[in-house]
């Protein structure tokens, strides 16, 4: 509770209008750590040793000693200062998974940087002027948007001896889809055939009729790589001529269980009608994706899962 409360009590760096944070002077906070406190420790010790033996000698090292601790301390101060850091969003993941976001860090001085640590992620050495991006996992829990409002850098450079950490705000989301169900009945099919869908293959019509130039969406399973080997371009092959089962993945076709479970189910039917290449739309209270194909629209799909607010 104690933590928490002198957490709140720190300053954040804040972003700028092109989402990049600055770290400045009064945003960088210092404390010894562990070993720290026992090299002051032992220079108290040695100060008293020094002091009772009237030994000169013994207080020349002492206050040499002192005096390298004060530069570390500075060093430390100074590896973090004008050190610029910037966010980007982390890729879609399935809850319980993790999150990676790239946190990408560049030198505003002209200096290098040493054992410049991200907390809970990874530590990187930063050359003069250079920029190098650090990776970032965090776990997820539950579905919908993830929000990533700040990151708090850190180091120990150069001796170990003094912890310099500031806390930076940035602005970085992830979509976090619905934890699949382990298996889902099978959504009813049309009987009828959509000669005008997207799709590639209709049910019973396996024939080859030719290719086509790929388009934004297409499944990755039709891409004619031969094609593509020769300096063709891309093409995706056609078969059944162009046909494909339509089906609705519906809300209220579902078994009557809590709608939790059944958005877990909606998600693992969308993940097999896009494994079978069908032409499948969503439908949920208040909510409708018309049917389509390919990986576009299983992400525009699982992203609606995502973020439905079911209903108290």
């Amino acid at each position: 509770m104690l933590t928490r409360w002198f957490h709140t009590l720190l300053r954040r760096v804040p972003m700028d209008k092109q989402g990049q944070a600055s770290i400045g002077p009064r945003h960088i906070y210092i404390l010894p750590t562990r070993a720290g406190l026992g090299y002051g420790l032992l220079l108290f010790v040695t100060l008293l040793g020094a002091l009772n033996y009237q030994n000169n000698l013994g207080l020349l090292f002492t206050f040499i000693m002192a005096g390298v601790s004060l530069v570390s301390m500075h060093h430390a101060w100074f590896n973090l200062l004008r050190l610029r850091v910037r966010a980007q969003p982390g890729a879609p993941v399935f809850a319980g998974q993790a999150v990676r976001f790239t946190i990408t860090l560049e030198d505003g001085r002209e200096r290098a940087r040493g054992a410049i640590c991200l907390r809970g992620g990874e530590c990187i050495d930063l050359p003069a002027g250079g920029a190098a991006p650090v990776m970032l996992p965090v776990q997820t829990q539950r579905r919908g948007p993830l929000l990533l409002r700040e990151v708090q850098l850190e180091t120990r450079y150069p001796l170990g001896l003094f912890r310099a950490w500031s806390l930076v705000a940035v602005d970085a989301v992830a979509t976090v889809y619905p934890r699949p169900a382990p298996q889902a009945p099978p959504p009813q099919q049309l009987t009828s055939i959509d000669h005008n869908a997207s799709g590639d293959q209709g049910t019973g019509a396996d024939d080859f009729v030719g290719a086509r130039s790929y388009a934004p969406g297409d499944s990755l399973r039709r891409i004619d790589w031969k094609a593509l080997a020769r300096e063709r371009g891309l093409m995706v092959k056609q078969f059944g001529g162009d046909r494909a089962a339509r089906v609705w993945l519906d809300w209220a076709a579902l078994p009557p269980v809590d709608d939790e479970t059944r958005i877990a189910l909606l998600c693992r039917q969308v993940l097999e009608a896009s494994g079978q290449d069908l032409v499948y739309g969503l439908r949920l209270p208040g909510i409708s994706v018309e049917r389509g194909q390919g990986d576009a629209h299983k992400h525009r799909c699982l992203t609606t899962l995502a973020g439905f607010r079911c209903e108290d």
